[in-house]
């Protein structure tokens, strides 16, 4: 019997695993997919993720993979300069990684035979001095606590929780990777366009490929019918045209575009149940504008090795990284989404405001700005 079973195995349930083995804890994953795929897009690791990875012992792994950010920029959409920011502190390591290579590099750093693969969770019973998971088409694994870190869509979620829903606001995403680099983007730099309604995100992945994002408003009936209707490539070529010469050579040379909706969920403080806990999306989805969902998952693995590790494994434990965790990822959630809104302001008057504001920010203010992002550490924080 496991000590720990891990359902979900994407980032965050790979990063836990990893954190719990290293804490001298038995953990297992299981994941529903029958292979980990390969998603097409990319991941964002700012520094405070990085310093996480450096404490997993895999950090140097991912900068081999990745690209590497040395600055941040804020344009117009025709390609003007706002303002920017240097990030090149070597404290403050920041990349961008496909998010496949991510993927692979945490499992190498597990044994296979510790994360099973089509493993479909179909629900929990819980027991006095241990839960059962119980799987499609597999053994049920009696184990003495479960991380539910299986996404947005969490299984387990709605085994332990009242059902919460998902807040839709007012803009879709798509997402790339291009194995081109055009010219006027450079290798090190993340960079984001303006406009009235929507956005455009550029930044290096590694090994000469540039991820992209893009984000434009709309209302959520039209979005699913777009979704089944209309080719992605050609939306967005027609969305943005007129845009920086750039954007849409990275849009006509991407193979596979995903797109979602920008939601994300209301606080709370009750992120588990008994022997039961929540990581990742599974319990703080948040909205992609500071590039933190990944980041605050892998945050979430090693603060629970801690706790463990601090009050051995126990519900005093679970409890801890509940308490540590849920004032972070509430703050994050919400500046993630005052961000996309005023992102996404269409008026004319407020997004020349918008701009005049951003170029006028001082480089020492937007630094602290980022601090309390960027600078927590999950492995002295306090538990």
């Amino acid at each position: 019997m496991p000590d720990i079973a891990i359902i979900g195995g994407g980032i965050g349930g790979l990063s836990t695993a990893i954190a719990l083995r290293q804490h001298g804890f038995e953990a297992e994953v299981f994941e529903q997919a029958p292979v980990l795929l390969d998603l097409g897009a990319a991941i964002a690791l700012w520094p405070n993720a990085m310093r996480t990875l450096q404490h997993l012992q895999i950090a140097e792994q991912v900068l081999d993979a990745a690209g590497v950010i040395n600055e941040i920029q804020w344009l117009t959409h025709d390609g003007r300069t706002i303002n920017s920011i240097r990030i090149d502190n070597p404290n403050t390591t920041a990349v961008a990684v496909h998010r496949a290579d991510l993927q692979r590099i945490l499992l190498n750093s597990l044994p296979s035979s510790i994360v099973h693969l089509g493993h479909s969770s179909l629900g929990l019973e819980h027991g006095i001095e241990s839960t059962t998971v119980n799987f499609n088409d597999s053994p049920s694994v009696v184990c003495r606590y479960v991380i539910g870190a299986d996404g947005v869509h969490s299984q387990i979620r709605s085994q332990i929780k009242d059902k919460q829903v998902d807040r839709f606001r007012g803009y879709i995403v798509w997402r790339g990777i291009s194995s081109t680099t055009p010219d006027k983007v450079p290798s090190d730099t993340a960079m984001e366009f303006h406009g009235r309604g929507k956005r455009f995100g550029i930044g290096p992945v590694g090994h000469r490929r540039v991820g992209w994002w893009a984000a434009a408003n709309t209302n959520l009936e039209d979005f699913v019918v777009h979704e089944s209707i209309v080719d992605a490539h050609d939306e967005l070529l027609e969305l943005f045209e007129g845009w920086h010469s750039p954007i849409l050579d990275l849009i006509r040379s991407t193979p596979t575009i995903l797109r979602t909706e920008a939601s994300d969920r209301p606080s709370s403080t009750s992120w588990g149940r008994g022997r039961t806990t929540l990581l990742g999306d599974a319990i703080h989805p948040t909205t992609p504008n500071l590039g933190q969902g990944g980041c605050m998952a892998i945050e979430d693995s090693l603060v629970l090795a801690r706790c463990f590790s601090k009050y051995g494994l126990s519900l005093d434990a679970l409890r801890a990284y509940e308490r540590v965790r849920h004032a972070r990822t509430s703050a994050i959630t919400f500046v993630s989404r005052l961000y996309g809104e005023i992102g996404q302001w269409e008026n004319g008057f407020a997004t020349a405001a918008r701009s005049k504001l951003i170029g006028a920010l001082p480089t020492v203010l937007i630094q602290q700005l980022m601090k309390p992002v960027f600078d927590y550490d999950a492995a002295t924080v306090r538990i």
